[in-house]
């Protein structure tokens, strides 16, 4: 309506004698003129797109992922809006000027036969229908009317789906949206399963440790037991850190940094704790790494050393970290059984559905252009993660 008002100023400006609102042909230039302007006004203002959509589904009864949602990003989808926009007002003015024509006519076309005074101040061609032809032609004008407004319903709905649905633009950016939640919830799964997990292992073996012992060497109790605070203590601090990840992506800061290398002696101290011997050989170049590369080597070592205190016990692990060139090398060795004595832990038991923690630390590996393995070979199983240094650069400081 406002583009055919302002068409019908504009008309009436520069057409002598012509009045759009009792002239036919005037109301039609009219409307001619309204087309293109809807069109512009469709182009320029990208959010038309959601408020057309939301017709569409509403009277056409459409699927919701047939169409697309928010406004139009690119001018290919801005082209496409447009010329939708003016399908929709062609349509929709050729069923309001029959609706308001049609039904006026068609009542006295039907009652025409039946009154002699009307038959007199009707136009002559409506004079000329002998008999019941008035009222059938009355009939018939009704049945064009509905019949025109149905085959624009159905023609709209058809036309919809190809104007007003996603672009290949929407779809790029729907997968890149998709794959960037996939990422965050992968990321979360990751931190939770290595720190927490670990942390869960080892206070179990822990305190089953110390449960064994506690009549007969109180005193390993009791250190036991102070391992169990550290190490809970230590988990409630990642796990902090892991939330911290949330945090993030609503754009506030995390509670607390992800541990990195520096905090490796404090890990492996807590392994100890558990019952485990862990032999380590890190060079003194590995204190000086990215952070990125620094923060996923630790969740590495971590998850190595929980993968060893859940599925073999207490045995004994060798821990190599060896910088050379632009690559970390980290390797892990440990018995698949073990074969000490002493207060040792209640064997661990076999998990179903497991394979994550391998699963993560290849994930970690990619995400820095690196790679890791991991095989049983003679009863001795072994990790070995290779971390380009240059990787970190594309991952962002996030590791993400």
């Amino acid at each position: 309506m406002p583009f055919y008002l302002l068409a019908s100023v504009f008309v009436g400006l520069v057409t002598d004698g012509a009045d759009p609102l009792r002239d036919v042909a005037a109301q039609l230039l009219s409307f001619g003129c309204a087309l293109p302007l809807a069109a512009l006004a469709a182009l320029l203002l990208p959010q038309l797109r959601p408020l057309e959509v939301a017709a569409v589904r509403t009277l056409c009864f459409l699927p919701a992922e047939r169409l697309a949602d928010g406004p139009a990003p690119s001018w290919a989808a801005r082209r496409r809006t447009a010329l939708w926009f003016v399908a929709h007002l062609l349509a929709g003015g050729v069923v309001s000027g029959m609706t308001l024509a049609a039904p006026p006519a068609a009542v006295v076309l039907l009652v025409l036969p039946f009154t002699a005074p009307l038959q007199r101040s009707v136009p002559p061609w409506m004079q000329d229908l002998p008999g019941a032809l008035g009222p059938l032609a009355g009939l018939g004008l009704l049945a064009l009317v509905v019949a025109t407004a149905w085959a624009c319903g159905v023609l709209l709905a058809r036309c919809a789906p190809a104007l007003l649905g996603p672009t290949p633009a929407d779809r790029l950016a729907a997968a890149e949206r998709r794959a960037a939640d996939l990422a965050t919830r992968n990321r979360l799964a990751r931190e939770l399963h290595d720190s927490v997990g670990h942390a869960l292992s080892a206070v179990t073996l822990q305190a089953s440790a110390a449960r064994r012992v506690l009549d007969e060497d109180p005193e390993f109790a009791r250190q036991a037991l102070t391992a169990i605070e550290e190490t809970t203590r230590a988990a409630v601090a990642e796990l902090d850190t892991v939330l911290g990840l949330l945090r993030e992506e609503d754009g506030t800061d995390p509670a607390a940094p992800a541990p990195t290398l520096d905090a490796l002696d404090a890990l492996l101290a807590r392994t100890r704790a558990a019952g485990m011997t862990v032999e380590a050989a890190v060079e003194e170049r590995c204190a000086g790494l990215p952070p990125v590369v620094s923060r996923e080597a630790y969740r590495i070592v971590q998850e190595g050393l929980s993968n060893a205190l859940r599925h073999a016990g207490p045995v004994p692990v060798r821990l190599q970290l060896r910088l050379r060139r632009d690559q970390l090398t980290l390797r892990m060795e440990n018995p698949v059984a073990a074969g000490g004595a002493g207060p040792a832990p209640a064997a661990p038991t076999a998990r179903t559905g497991g394979g994550l923690g391998l699963r993560g630390i290849a994930e970690r590996a990619r995400l820095l252009g690196g790679e890791a393995t991991a095989t049983a070979t003679d009863g001795v199983w072994r990790l070995t993660a290779r971390l380009p240094l240059a990787g970190s650069a594309h991952t962002g400081a996030d590791g993400s």
